[in-house]
């Protein structure tokens, strides 16, 4: 469900949002934003600031061409991502951190940090974990 401007659940949302309600934007928001590229995305542009396109898809190892371009734009309609297209040819754009986008990208890496320095101890936990029955 789509807030419009005026509606009465933006007017909710402007307060706050809930995310165990199952049509608050909020649920969107948060798909975006820690869905595994998005994630990468916003990490990517807080470590280092403005990209190019092709600048993005190196960092961000792994990610297609086409869910890159999602990715962005579903950023960027959030608020988080800035696209800013140059009149040149061939055609250059650059992306980078609104200042909504700096505070998010903040607890994003936050969390990838803590996962990057743990990953060994959940790998061992892993290790631990008491295989799971087949559902038969």
């Amino acid at each position: 469900m789509k807030a419009s401007k005026g509606s009465p659940l933006l007017e909710k949302v402007k307060q706050r949002g809930d995310l165990y309600a199952a049509m608050c934007p909020s649920r969107g928001v948060l798909e975006h934003v820690t869905s595994q590229w998005g994630v990468l995305v916003l990490v990517a542009l807080k470590e280092e600031g403005t990209h190019r396109f092709s600048e993005l898809r190196r960092k961000v190892g792994g990610v297609s061409e086409k869910m890159l371009a999602q990715t962005l734009q579903a950023l960027e309609q959030d608020g988080f991502v800035h696209r800013e297209a140059h009149p040149v040819i061939p055609p250059h754009v650059d992306y980078s951190l609104t200042p909504l986008g700096e505070e998010v990208a903040v607890h994003v890496e936050a969390l990838t940090t803590w996962i990057e320095d743990n990953v060994a101890r959940v790998m061992t936990a892993r290790t631990k974990a008491p295989p799971r029955k087949k559902a038969s």
